[in-house]
This record gives structure tokens, sequence and C-alpha cells, in this order.
């Protein structure tokens, strides 16, 4: 790829990102039915099983989820460059709104319209956060296999108090394992 053309790619990763970045209200989860409208539907950067896989690997390491994506999703496509490109993009907005908000917060975080406003944003955030998780859903659970593992997940979720690393490795090895059982059987 020549220079111009390296350029462009990394300039489409960084403004591509920096949009969603402007819409990322509620945190990296909030951002998640964006990146895949983005991503897989208008971009074609990743299947909806990439994306999935790079929001599992994005939870289990360290960082928010939503820029892990974004840094894998831009690696994919630019490597290094890309996914630095990426990541640079998906946080730039955040940071402008942030050192804005910051300077005028105080001055009107005790006015009833601005916690109304906030209430309203968290409601919204959590809808979108649910349609994400049935879109997902909808892809993951799509076998017997897959739905004894989301049962357990969602059962020590609940009930347990433990990373959500545990769970992505324990589910991993529930998947090599049970799938290993249906390959005997057959």
């Amino acid at each position: 790829m020549n220079e111009k053309n390296q350029f462009r790619e990394l300039w489409e990763l960084f403004w591509t990102f920096a949009k969603m970045g402007v819409m990322t209200f509620g945190g990296g989860m909030a951002m998640l039915p964006i990146l895949q409208r983005e991503v897989v539907d208008n971009k074609d950067w990743a299947t909806e099983e990439e994306l999935t896989d790079y929001y599992a690997i994005g939870q289990c390491t360290p960082g928010i989820i939503a820029v892990n994506t974004a840094t894998f999703i831009g690696q994919k496509r630019g490597g290094v460059s890309g996914g630095i490109a990426a990541t640079l993009g998906l946080v730039f907005p955040s940071v402008v709104i942030i050192s804005i908000l910051a300077g005028l917060i105080s001055n009107f975080a005790d006015l009833a319209w601005v916690k109304n406003a906030f209430a309203g944003i968290q409601v919204c955030v959590c809808v979108l956060i649910f349609n994400a998780v049935l879109k997902l859903l909808k892809k993951s659970v799509v076998d017997k296999r897959t739905a004894v593992i989301f049962a357990a997940v969602l059962l020590g979720g609940l009930f347990l108090k433990l990373s959500p690393v545990w769970f992505v490795v324990a589910a991993a090895a529930a998947g090599i394992i049970l799938k290993n059982l249906e390959a005997k059987r057959a």
C-alpha cells in the first residue's frame, strides 16, 4: 500500500471511530450497538462473529471494552498504525468533551434539569445495552451447547462475585469440552 493510500486508510479509521466516540454516552458497553452498526453493517470491517470475539477479548483485557475493540479492529485493518488511529479516534471526542465539561460541571451539577437530563440518559443507555445484548444473544446462543454455557455464565454472574475474566475462561473451556463430547457421541 502506498503512502497516500495508507494515510487515507488511517484517516478513515480515525474519523469513523471519532464519529462513534462522539455518540458514546454511558460508557463502552453503550457503544456496542454503534460499533456493530458501523463496523459490521456499514463498513464491513468485521463479521458479527469477529466482533463478538473482540467484545469477549476486550472484556478480559485491561481497559474499556469499546476502546479495546476499536484497537482490535484498527489493527486488523491497518496494523499497529491502524490500531493507534482507531483508538485515538474513539477517545479524542471524549477527551475534548470531558475537558469542556470538567470546567463547567461544578457550576451546574446541582441544577434540577441537569440531574434530570442525566437520569434520562442513564435509562436510555440501559436500553441501548439491552438491545446490544439481545442482538448478541440471538447470534451466539445457537444450540444446546451454547444455551448451557449461557445459562451457566448467567447464573454465575448473578450469584458469584468473580472477575469477568474467569467467566470467559470457563466458557471457553466449556465450549471445548462440550464440543469434544458431542464429537465423541457422533
